[in-house]
């Protein structure tokens, strides 16, 4: 090997240790903060995971006090996190409130329901709705329906207007929900019903599936 060439790799490997002696500190610091980046996402990705699971032992303890008639079981409920299960719990809980009889505790319980998916807050609301006219409550009934236009929504809007006496408004509203509804759907004939109670006259079914 040529004398230059020893030169050469002693003036590299001069370089390279000056190099460290002037970013070894920062180049050490910035391994260690990246083993605690690391390690606080394995502590908090563990530490949700761990949340999670005990969430889910709430749950099945609260859904066992419903099935079980456990006067704590509107208190378990209330105690379970915003969420997923927050929302069955409380419609499993205002569905057992119902069969009992107990409207007025069902309709508390849907409303301290709370949901994110816009589909899950109109099948909450719907259910609201739907007690609310039952205990007398068509106008609040009615105000938690304005903002939807689905079937269901009309047919439960006509349902409020005729609790209060409105028939005509009543009759457009399941009109209208009717040209939502599929002809096969087991739930026209009941509709079809009410809208020959407030007057109306239903569109025979195979003109409408042919229209």
């Amino acid at each position: 090997m040529a004398i230059d060439d020893l030169l050469d790799e002693h003036e590299q490997s001069e370089r390279v240790l000056q190099w460290l002696r002037n970013n070894g500190a920062g180049l050490i610091g910035g391994i260690a903060l990246g083993f605690a980046a690391i390690g606080g996402w394995k502590w908090w990705e563990h530490s949700q995971q761990q949340q999670k699971l005990e969430e889910a032992d709430r749950y099945s303890t609260a859904i066992e006090a419903i099935e079980s008639d456990d006067p704590k079981a509107a208190e378990l409920t209330g105690n379970l996190q915003p969420g997923m299960l927050a929302l069955l719990a409380g419609l499993e809980l205002a569905q057992k409130q119902v069969a009992a009889g107990d409207n007025e505790a069902a309709i508390a319980t849907l409303e301290g329901v709370s949901a994110e998916d816009p589909a899950l807050v109109e099948i909450v609301n719907q259910r609201l709705a739907r007690l609310q006219i039952e205990a007398g409550q068509a106008e609040a009934a009615l105000a938690l329906m304005a903002q939807s236009d689905s079937a269901i929504a009309l047919e439960i809007r006509g349902d409020a207007q005729f609790a209060l006496g409105k028939a005509d408004e009543a009759r457009a509203s399941y009109e209208q929900a009717l040209t939502k509804m599929d002809v096969g759907s087991p739930m026209r004939k009941m509709l079809e019903l009410k809208l020959t109670e407030v007057g109306g006259t239903p569109v025979e079914a195979e003109a409408e599936a042919k229209s």
